[in-house]
């Protein structure tokens, strides 16, 4: 009886792993997943980028992470593409190997001033995909970090000096953190930062009087984009799309396994000396 009954639990048990395996999802790829599991990865891994940036919870609505997805599967679909041409079309691939070699700078430099080193390894991946680009762009905008030259100025920096990673990428740095400054009180402070830094702080402060109010003011960053309508041009062409693209890259970024990138995440590759 003794041996039965070890005989029925081992099938058992056998029969219940042979049923889990069939019914379990086949990958654990996001390009594999169900539509809900996508948008259920996304919500979660935003707020644990949030979280890793902030040391607080963001309460993003479900429409705001329904923008940070859209970005997603936007860099999702040129992982593989073997295309090397030009930003907004590369490889997805390529564009991460080329962050593996600036990551150690950007996360050194960005910790030296008690910033979060997400910040600073994905703001060049929103900007250049981590070209140093040297022509300037319509608005003159130059380096990885794109700056504008008057705007280097500000930070004691030549155009040429733009072109070095380390001085742009401090630059950029002390930028950041005026503008967390600025937006202190605010709970979602850095993704109003990264905000600024694409559109403005004048404007964007604008903004947030204009559209956020207590009603809304848990989301700011989330309110802000619901109000594109009532924004400018520019926000509905550009700025709009700016902090889900830097959440999506860091998402990725953070989690290349689940894209079958062939690397760690990119905050791990951290000088040693």
């Amino acid at each position: 009886m003794k041996f039965q009954r070890m005989f029925l639990l081992l099938l058992a048990a056998l029969i219940a792993s042979t049923t889990s395996a069939q019914t379990a999802p086949s990958s654990n790829l996001y390009q594999q997943m169900t539509p809900d599991a996508r948008s259920a990865f996304v919500a979660t891994e935003a707020r644990r980028i949030a979280l890793s940036m902030s040391g607080s919870e963001y309460g993003f609505t479900p429409a705001f992470e329904a923008e940070i997805q859209k970005s997603v599967d936007a860099y999702a679909q040129r992982i593989g593409n073997n295309n090397n041409d030009g930003l907004g079309k590369r490889d997805v691939r390529l564009v991460f190997e080329r962050g593996q070699s600036v990551a150690p700078t950007l996360i050194k430099v960005f910790k030296a001033r008690n910033l979060s080193p997400l910040i600073g390894l994905y703001i060049p991946m929103v900007e250049s995909e981590y070209v140093n680009i040297e022509a300037p762009n319509s608005v003159g905008a130059i380096g990885m970090f794109q700056f504008l030259p008057k705007t280097g100025k500000r930070y004691g920096l030549t155009a040429q000096e733009l072109l070095d990673v380390e001085k742009s990428a401090d630059a950029a740095a002390l930028y950041i953190a005026g503008n967390l400054k600025l937006f202190k009180d605010d709970g979602m402070k850095e993704a109003l930062a990264l905000l600024a830094y694409n559109r403005g702080e004048g404007n964007v402060r604008r903004d947030l009087q204009s559209f956020v109010d207590n009603q809304n003011k848990g989301c700011s960053i989330c309110a802000l984009t619901a109000a594109r309508d009532k924004l400018d041009a520019t926000f509905q062409s550009e700025n709009v799309y700016y902090v889900p693209r830097f959440f999506a890259a860091a998402i990725i970024g953070e989690n290349p396994n689940a894209f079958a990138l062939q690397m760690q995440p990119l905050s791990s590759y951290e000088s040693k000396r």
